[in-house]
């Protein structure tokens, strides 16, 4: 055996008609690297035909160039290396204008504004958005997202500029949100790039030095306290209209009630009079002295009897009760004719000697 078939023995292994094949081991490698190769292949064939679309996102499924919005959560299958899919979160977001979410800082450039009566001021908002219509926010524009900001900061802009300070600071700070939004939608809507705004509210609205915020607070506060005396001042009306209108109710109740008395008694007297004349054509004497003795039974109860001497001097007062023959009356009247300042004692009625003597 030469040497060279020795080698070839050694190196590999010589064929019935002296032809050499390779080495056994080398062919059995590359029968492994082609079947782990094979398999390889099969895995990424089997991972690129599949997606997931989750609960709060759809996907646009790209074939050749044409896009299809699919928006049913789950698994799905596409065919690989030709159709494509990219995602589009549809859960509701947000970004703010003025001020840095993550450091809270005021972002001047943003935030700074001039309103209508020509005065600047600080203003920050907070911006909720959703992606509509996921192939139109994937290939309508390049940044829907930048576009949405530019049309919110003009629009912000337009609308505060069209407000005084006090209603952005104060009172019209819903109304100024309201518009704002309703501004941005009309924009969107003409832009039409899938993207739906949800709200915008004002975070912050504040003058942009201390001094002019102080002064801003001092007159907030003074509009305050204008409205709580307000509320206060309705309060006493609302409390004081009912009672008095029960005053007035009941003043006029009693004047119905006066009016009707006097009314009847007017009636009366009347009908009295009339009676009283009927009887006095009859009888014109008689109750001509009847109406004098109802007179005198009306006066005599306040009656005096003053006893005068000749030259005038006051002596007695007598009361009426003295001739009525009431007994505790006489006892009275002897005690007011004792007490007399005159002290004489004289008297025509308890006295005639006294009342001889004064005659005479």
């Amino acid at each position: 055996m030469s040497g060279d078939s020795f080698r070839n023995r050694r190196n590999g292994f010589t064929t019935m008609d002296g032809g050499q094949t390779g080495n056994p081991k080398k062919v059995s490698n590359g029968k492994i690297a082609g079947i782990v190769v094979a398999a390889l292949a099969v895995v990424i064939i089997l991972f690129n035909s599949t997606y997931e679309i989750k609960e709060q996102e759809q996907a646009v499924l790209i074939t050749l160039g044409k896009a299809t919005a699919v928006t049913d959560p789950g698994l799905h299958f596409k065919i690989p290396f030709i159709q494509q899919v990219r995602k589009v979160n549809t859960t509701i977001q947000g970004f703010s204008i003025g001020y840095n979410t993550s450091s809270n800082e005021v972002v001047a450039d943003e935030s700074l504004m001039i309103t209508s009566d020509f005065n600047f001021i600080d203003v920050d908002f907070y911006v909720e958005y959703r992606y509509s219509d996921p192939v139109k926010a994937v290939y309508a524009s390049q940044n829907p997202l930048g576009i949405l900001r530019n049309i919110s900061q003009s629009c912000i802009r337009t609308v505060i500029g069209s407000y005084s300070v006090d209603d952005v600071l104060t009172t019209g700070k819903n109304e100024i949100q309201a518009t704002i939004k309703e501004m941005i939608i009309n924009r969107l809507d003409d832009q039409d790039i899938g993207v739906q705004l949800v709200n915008i509210t004002i975070q912050d609205s504040e003058p942009p030095t201390a001094e002019v915020m102080e002064a801003f607070k001092a007159v907030e506060t003074a509009k305050q306290g204008k409205e709580t005396a307000l509320n206060n001042a309705n309060k006493y009306r609302n409390e004081q209209i009912p009672s008095a209108q029960a005053r007035a109710d009941g003043i006029l109740k009693d004047a119905e009630a006066q009016k009707t008395e006097r009314i009847n008694e007017a009636t009366a007297q009347v009908a009295r009079f009339n009676a009283m004349y009927a009887e006095y054509v009859k009888n014109p004497a008689v109750t001509r002295q009847r109406m004098f003795f109802e007179a005198m039974e009306e006066v005599l109860p306040d009656l005096k009897v003053i006893i005068q001497s000749e030259g005038g001097n006051l002596q007695t007062i007598y009361p009426l009760e003295s001739f009525t023959g009431d007994s505790g009356s006489n006892g009275s009247a002897g005690s007011s004719f004792g007490s007399n300042g005159s002290g004489s004692g004289n008297s025509a009625v308890n006295n005639p000697a006294a009342d001889g003597s004064e005659n005479n």
